[in-house]
Parts: structure tokens; sequence; C-alpha cells
């Protein structure tokens, strides 16, 4: 008899058998077709060197297109970060008010943007600013890539900042109020503390979102981001649209894998710090993919 998990019960011999043998037909399987993959890229001249030596063996691919891409993206994503942020969080904390006439217009705002898809919000930007602003149109798109950005994420970023919170024991908020803190203190020095650990898978989804949409302001704004520069590219070094498009690839998985190990590091910082109540904020708890719906309280099982 196997010994019971907290999840579930430890796989038996056959069931390991039976886990092993679908493995190594996945494994076969994701083989073949990497092979078929790399025999027709090969038949098609894809895997030539002279499609990939502009990046494998010179600078100046990189110099003139790659670095300045991702300057750009790195400048657009980094801008949206920090704002979006402290946004969310005031956003989600106003949510969380017991004063209705902050709590439900907060509300209203965040289910509100979080319904719109950040490329329209790109585009209202881009023709706002167009219409009444004198911004130079050469860094328009940047303009309006950091605030579509901005509104739809801290929008998004506001109900991780408000499932975070209310992810905590009530035991914690009860006990602050009993010794005679407000609620402004109570907001502050206790939960926002705890919360943060609770929050920051979901922040850092969210973070690795942001550096990815990047693109859409690329592609349909005209702003130069890295997707952007990979069709300059590969028309100056021979259509070798692929080689491209795998280096840029690449670029964009290290990126994202670096804030995903940060964020790893971190966690484990402010929990060895005691900080954190082991709660873990899941997309669950957002509602991402249904806006509008009302959240529920895990502590009391009403609906907030």
């Amino acid at each position: 008899m196997s010994a019971p998990s907290v999840l579930y019960d430890a796989p038996g011999p056959k069931a390991k058998t039976r886990n092993l043998l679908y493995t190594v037909v996945f494994l076969a399987a994701l083989a073949a077709v990497l092979w078929w993959v790399l025999v027709q890229m090969n038949d098609k001249g894809q895997l030539d060197w002279d499609k990939w030596s502009p990046y494998l063996a010179g600078t100046e691919a990189w110099t003139t297109y790659l670095l300045p891409g991702l300057v750009n993206t790195l400048t657009a994503a980094a801008l949206a970060m920090v704002i979006a942020l402290p946004v969310g969080a005031l956003f989600g904390i106003a949510r969380l008010s017991d004063h209705w006439w902050i709590s439900r217009p907060a509300g209203a705002i965040v289910e509100f943007f979080r319904a719109i898809p950040v490329l329209i919000l790109m585009f209202f930007a881009n023709e706002a600013y167009a219409v009444f602003t004198d911004i130079d149109r050469d860094v328009r798109p940047l303009y309006a890539v950091v605030t579509g950005l901005v509104i739809y994420n801290s929008s998004v970023l506001a109900e991780v900042f408000r499932a975070g919170i209310l992810s905590l024991p009530k035991g914690q908020s009860e006990a602050a109020l009993a010794v005679g803190m407000r609620k402004g203190q109570l907001m502050t020095n206790v939960l926002l503390p705890q919360a943060v650990t609770a929050m920051l898978p979901a922040i850092v989804s969210q973070l690795v979102v942001i550096v990815k949409d990047t693109a859409l302001g690329g592609a349909l704004l005209g702003f130069e981001e890295l997707i952007a520069k990979a069709r300059p590219a590969a028309s100056y070094y021979g259509a070798n649209t692929i080689a491209t498009l795998v280096v840029i690839a690449v670029i964009f998985i290290a990126i994202n894998s670096l804030l995903s190990w940060f964020a790893s590091w971190l966690e484990k910082w402010l929990r060895r710090r005691k900080k954190g109540t082991g709660a873990v904020v899941g997309s669950g708890m957002i509602e991402e993919q249904a806006p509008g719906m009302p959240m529920t309280d895990q502590q009391t099982g009403r609906a907030t």
C-alpha cells in the first residue's frame, strides 16, 4: 500500500510502469517531430550557414537591428511595470475600502479596463496623443504602447493585490484593530508586507505578459521594438526570416526566464524573513478570463 500524499496517492508499480511508458512514447514522438522539422528546414535551405551567420558570427546584425529593438522593448516594458505596479496597488486597495464612494468607482474602473483588449487601448492612446498633444510622431508609438500597457495591466494587478490581501487570515486584521491600529496603518504595516509573498507569482506572470505585449505596438503602431526589427533584418540578410525569429524567440525566453528566476529568488528571500503566510495568489483568484464576476473572500466564503 503506497503512502498517501497531500494531493494524491503515490503511484503503485503498475502506474509507475505506465507513466514510464507514456514518457518514452512522448519523448519519441517529440524527437520525431523535431527531426521532421529539421529535415524540412534543411530541404528548404533554412539551415544553411549564411542564414545564421549574421547572428552567430558577426555583430552588425546585433548592433544595427536586434540590440536597438531590444532596448526599445525593455524601455517600454520597464516604464509600464514601474507605473502599473503602484497604480494597480492603489486601485486594489481602493476596492477594499469600506466607503462605497471609493470602492465602487474603483471597481467599475478596474472591471471596465480589464474587459478591453490591450491593443485597442494602444490604438486609442495613439489617436489621443495625435489629436490632443504635440508629441513628436517618432516617439508617439512608445507613449501609446506604454499607456495601453499601463491601463490594462494596472487593472489586472489591482485584482492581484486585492486577492493577495484577501488571502491573509482574517485574524491578522482583527488583531491589528484590537491593539488600536487605524485602517491605514493596518494596510501598510500588517497586510501589505505579508501579502507581498503571496502576490509574487501572479505579479511576475503579469510582468512577463507586459514584456511580450510590447510586440503588439511593433506590429500595428510602428513601434520599433524587437520583433518589429525582424522584417528589415531578414530582408537585409537574404530572407533569413526563420533564423531571425528563432534568435528573437531565444532572447524573449532568456529575458522572461531571468525575470522568473529573480522572482523565485525574491520569494524565497521574503519567506526566509518570515513576512509571508504561505498563501499564494493563483490565476483563479484574479478571474482573468471572466472580468466582471465577483471574487470570493477565502476566509468567509462570501462574495466581495
